[in-house]
């Protein structure tokens, strides 16, 4: 662990994985949705099924490659190789169509099995990206920095998924607006294939140290009771996270669909654009003081905001008021996660950051990702709205995905008022 602050070169390293992995992600958390909702089928089920299937294998994958990373006691290599695969595998969903599956099974049903392709290829997918970036470069960040640092680098890896946001908005989403979903993903997965390539050049990691722990014990360690028992700290902020998580969940993947279908807004990433770059400064001037002892005092607060905004994007629907509420709901989201993911690390114990990367996507990925789109999906059924496209029927969000991603967030507050309690007599485990 670095006990001093942050080389210009460790800086470089955290800004473009970080930013480069966002990139991968934002294709696969939000546009494999709209890919699958646009091109194949408007079951919003089918959206529900892939980001659950998705969710488990990044924790799957997280927990044992994170463990394995800790047991050989480097990270580079699964970074650098991982992302080049990460591409790789963004690049094959250009190849995928329903007249392709059509051509291929023309006794099946084209849009089932091509839905089915695209779930399956977008868990080969993950399985990549959460060997390189949840199980190795969250590890290797946590490796890097110490707790006075670690509040404002969380707060500005938190903003990271906006502004890639951002930038496929500006860049790439005109490729989408078009339908021309082939280069989009040939464009973006060579964007991340030559992050991996960098790599192998640019991170500089610690002295490796190796765990002579037996492999399966590292990776059953974080389950165990005595594991809990002794860090208490970290998994009650694990759980406010995965409540916390849960929320956003309800109407993440459906967001770009709600705007453009349910308000009828077509200049969304104008809209989203604007929401994010403000809801970005906003996060990173209110974190750039958030240090071990400061950090405890924007939990409050920054969840507050995010459960107002999503109040009031449940009230509003001109595009102006919209946009208020979805910059407080996400300046909320970006300083909370901020700061909740700098606490976690901090209450890291020593020298098993890669395997408790896993227990932390079990409560940031799996749990959130399998509850908070089929809650978003059942209410988004029981509206019943829908509307049909080339003769398929397809459901539309509606407001009350928000109402219900509300009162989630509001439950959240019990268990972080916990962590807070405990955070005051538990000594920092990571300083």
């Amino acid at each position: 662990m670095n006990n001093k602050g942050l080389g210009p070169r460790i800086w470089t390293t955290l800004l473009m994985f970080g930013f480069f992995g966002q990139l991968a992600w934002i294709v696969e958390n939000m546009y494999f949705n709209k890919f699958l909702y646009d091109t194949i089928s408007g079951n919003s089920n089918h959206i529900a099924i892939m980001v659950a299937t998705s969710a488990a294998t990044a924790t799957l994958t997280t927990i044992v490659m994170g463990a394995l990373s800790d047991r050989i006691g480097r990270r580079k290599a699964f970074i650098s190789v991982g992302y080049i695969f990460w591409g790789l595998s963004t690049i094959a969903f250009a190849f995928i169509s329903t007249d392709a599956v059509a051509a291929l099974f023309p006794n099946g049903d084209a849009v089932l099995i091509a839905a089915t392709i695209v779930i399956v290829m977008d868990c080969v997918m993950t399985f990549f990206g959460a060997t390189a970036n949840d199980g190795a470069f969250n590890a290797w960040v946590t490796d890097v920095t110490n707790p006075s640092v670690r509040g404002k680098v969380d707060g500005v890896l938190a903003i990271l998924p906006l502004l890639a946001l951002l930038v496929i908005f500006g860049g790439f989403d005109g490729f989408v607006a078009s339908g021309d979903w082939p280069v989009f993903y040939i464009v973006l997965g060579g964007i991340v294939i030559l992050g991996g390539i960098a790599g192998f050049f640019l991170i500089d990691e610690p002295k490796p140290v190796r765990s002579g722990e037996n492999y399966w014990k590292s990776v059953a360690h974080g389950f165990l009771p005595s594991t809990v028992k002794a860090n208490p700290t970290l998994y009650l902020s694990l759980l406010t996270l995965a409540v916390f998580c849960t929320a956003t969940q309800i109407y993440m993947p459906y967001f770009i669909i709600y705007i453009q279908r349910f308000l009828g807004i077509d200049a969304y990433a104008l809209l989203l654009g604007v929401v994010i770059l403000l809801a970005s400064v906003a996060s990173t001037l209110a974190t750039r003081k958030a240090d071990a002892k400061r950090l405890n005092a924007f939990f409050l607060p920054s969840l507050g905001i995010m459960a107002v905004g999503l109040i009031l994007l449940f009230v509003f629907r001109a595009p102006v008021l919209v946009g208020i509420a979805g910059f407080l709901m996400m300046a909320g989201n970006l300083v909370f996660t901020g700061v909740l993911n700098a606490k976690i690390r901090d209450r890291t114990p020593l020298g098993k950051a890669g395997r408790f990367q896993g227990i932390r996507m079990i409560f940031y990925v799996l749990v959130p990702m399998v509850v908070g789109p089929f809650i978003g999906a059942a209410v988004i059924k029981e509206s019943g709205i829908t509307y049909e496209e080339f003769g398929i029927v397809r459901d539309v969000p509606t407001p009350e995905i928000f109402l219900a991603a509300a009162i989630v967030c509001a439950i959240a507050f019990l268990p972080l008022l916990l962590t807070l309690k405990r955070d005051k007599t538990e000594p920092p485990l990571s300083a």
